[in-house]
Order: structure tokens, then C-alpha cells, then sequence
């Protein structure tokens, strides 16, 4: 069955490719993003979703199109990599205004719309790093666990609707991600043990998931008639580290992430 789909962070990465697979798979998709993709496989509307009167205005816009929004996938999103003691208060709202406000611009948006035909599934992109802290990306980790805990919740308040949502917790993916991460000034204290734990986050990153295998799993799970709560996709062992943290004692768990962190 062909829907209507709505993509946040359209202009690149996993947004760029699952936007180019669902248009190709004869989904009617609408890609929000701050720029002009490199695509003209389905229809970009420019939007900054950390301005709800731009995310009202892109909505608007999308509801001229069609009279029914059937999935919202919420993947714009930012990292950031730094020590917790050097972030500022301006990088650590920049990035939970754009990965956990903008996310809720667009669902409060949304769901009026949704709920007018009692049906929809939004799917918030999470990391598996929001299961666990990451050294040297606290914040980003604080962020999307707080976009887990925002969709549990949602889930209870959607359901009456007929409404789903739910988690997609995405490993290293093979993007340009490094390219768009905040990064605080790392003071000297951190310097050496940092730029070993940034190369291997670059490292990871290069040997991550293709994105088209996430634009083809994002659309199983689209397809799906119910829906859990939590997904996971990437390399099998980012993937146990989830089940692990919970079965292992807490010090082989951190001497695991040590290892495999490189600090």
C-alpha cells in the first residue's frame, strides 16, 4: 500500500537515501530539510524544524499536495563530540533544539492531521548511543535518549488514535556525519585521549551500514501493521551492546566500551 510520507533531514545521508527509495518505491515522500537536496525524486519543502512557524508553514504546504500524512519520520538531527566539562550552554541547547525540539515541532504539527483520520506511524531516528554514555559524546547521547523517553510516553498518548509510533536506533552508519558534528574546544587535559577516541568515531563511521540498507529497512517497518516500541539496525556487535549493558556486570560492561572506545 502506497503512502504519504514526510522525511525531516532530507538533504543528506540516511534522510537523502531513505527520501530517494520510498519516492522510487511509489511513495508519495516530502523532504524537509535546511538546504536543496541533490535530488529531484520528490518534493523538497526548505525548513529549519527548530522554528515551529516554519515547520507550521512546511505542513501547510504539504497538506495542499494531499489529504492525508500517513508516516512522519523524524530524522534531521546533528552530533556533537567534546567532553562534557568543555560544552558550553550554547552547544548543548543548539543541539537538543534541533534533535529533541525540532522533533517535536513535528509531531505536535502533524498529529492533528493524523488523528483527523485516526491513523499515522511516526518514527523517531534514534542512535544506539542513546542506550549508553559515550565518552566524548555525553550530550549527544543525553540528546536522543531524551527522544527515546519523549516517544515512550507518546506512545501511550497516541494510541486511542490508532496512531504508532516508535524508536529506530541507528549504529555507525556510512555517512558524511563528521562533516555537520558540533564539536567543542577540547581542553589540553583531554587533548591525547580524545584524538584517539575521535579517530576511531571516524573509523567506525567509515566502516558503518550502507544508508540504502537503512532507507530499506525504514520502509519494512513502515509497512508494518503494529508497531514495538525500540528497532535496531547496524553491525551486530553495536547491536549487543544494548542487551549487554543489561546483562553484564557494570564493570565488564565498561571495560568493553573502554576497549572498544579506545580510551
Amino acid at each position: 500500500m502506497k503512502k504519504t510520507i514526510i522525511i525531516t533531514g532530507s538533504s543528506s545521508g540516511v534522510g537523502l537515501h531513505a527520501a530517494k527509495h520510498l519516492s522510487l518505491r511509489g511513495h508519495q515522500v516530502f523532504g524537509l530539510s535546511r538546504s536543496q537536496p541533490d535530488s529531484n525524486e520528490f518534493t523538497t519543502i526548505i525548513t529549519d524544524i527548530t522554528d515551529k512557524k516554519q515547520v507550521d508553514a512546511a505542513i501547510t504546504e504539504v497538506m495542499k499536495h494531499t489529504n492525508t500524512i500517513d508516516v512522519l519520520i523524524n530524522n534531521a538531527g546533528m552530533g556533537m563530540v567534546g567532553a562534557v566539562e568543555d560544552a558550553s550552554a550554547d552547544e548543548i541547547g543548539r543541539l537538543f533544539s534541533l534533535n529533541l525540539v525540532g522533533t517535536v515541532h513535528m509531531i505536535s504539527t502533524v498529529l492533528p492531521h493524523m488523528r483527523s483520520k485516526k491513523k499515522g506511524t511516526i518514527i523517531n531516528i534514534s542512535s544506539i548511543g542513546s542506550e549508553m554514555g559515550l565518552p566524548f559524546r555525553g550530550f549527544y547521547s543525553a540528546s536522543k535518549a531524551a527522544v527515546d523517553k519523549m516517544t515512550e510516553a507518546l506512545r501511550y498518548e497516541i494510541a486511542p488514535w490508532n496512531i504508532m509510533a516508535t524508536v529506530v536506533h541507528l549504529g555507525d552508519i556510512n555517512t558524511e556525519i563528521a562533516k555537520s558534528r558540533v564539536r567543542s574546544n577540547v581542553s589540553s587535559v583531554y587533548r591525547s585521549i580524545f584524538d584517539q577516541v575521535y579517530e576511531g568515531m571516524n573509523q567506525h563511521v567509515s566502516n558503518g551500514t550502507d544508508p540504502e540498507e537503512v532507507a530499506r529497512y525504514l520502509e519494512q517497518i513502515i509497512l508494518k501493521p503494529t508497531l514495538k516500541g525500540h528497532y535496531y539496525f547496524g553491525k551486530i556487535g553495536q547491536r549487543l551492546a544494548v542487551p549487554l549493558k543489561h546483562l553484564l556486570p557494570q564493570s565488564l560492561f565498561e571495560s568493553l566500551m573502554k576497549k572498544y572506545s579506545k580510551t
